[in-house]
């Protein structure tokens, strides 16, 4: 630990900035990015996957509407080639499926195939368990605060374009 630190009830390290401080922030969300991304590797691997194909599942899982190749493409930085890769080892490994429902049959909407949520629902029960634990520390009005933030860094995020890779 280095100075102006102290040790919290997980043992971590914790800055003792003000909790608005913009340092303070950005340290608990590279922590959190960290963590979740680590469950993620964990997830990829033991389903055969590469870490973006997550990424695409949860698109495909949090999208109102089943989005495209065209869409999940734009919001991951990838170029068709890429996506369609993705999307063929997520298929052949259960996790999603094409399907061609519109009357122009050229548009292709991808799904969560039955039964693949059963898997990463029992792979991630711990990180769900933990949102849990911590979200009930909180009050509701605390929560709707933090839930506010949350959704305004998203959108923030959300308007960040980065190249295709």
């Amino acid at each position: 630990m280095t100075r102006g630190q102290h040790k919290s009830e997980a043992g971590g390290a914790v800055s003792a900035r003000a909790p608005g401080d913009a340092q303070s922030f950005a340290v608990a969300l590279r922590r959190t990015i960290g963590e979740v991304n680590r469950l993620v590797h964990g997830f990829a691997a033991a389903q055969g996957l590469h870490p973006t194909d997550v990424q695409a599942l949860s698109f495909v899982l949090d999208s109102p509407e089943p989005p495209t190749p065209g869409l999940l493409r734009e919001h991951l930085g990838l170029t068709s080639g890429a996506v369609t890769a993705c999307l063929d080892r997520l298929e052949r490994a259960g996790h999603i499926r094409r399907t061609r429902e519109s009357a122009d049959r050229r548009v292709v909407h991808v799904r969560y195939a039955e039964g693949a949520r059963a898997a990463a629902r029992t792979y991630f029960m711990p990180l769900a368990q933990a949102e849990e634990q911590a979200r009930l520390q909180f009050s509701e009005d605390e929560l709707a605060v933090v839930l506010r933030y949350l959704q305004a860094l998203n959108a923030g995020l959300g308007e960040v374009r980065v190249p295709r890779r």
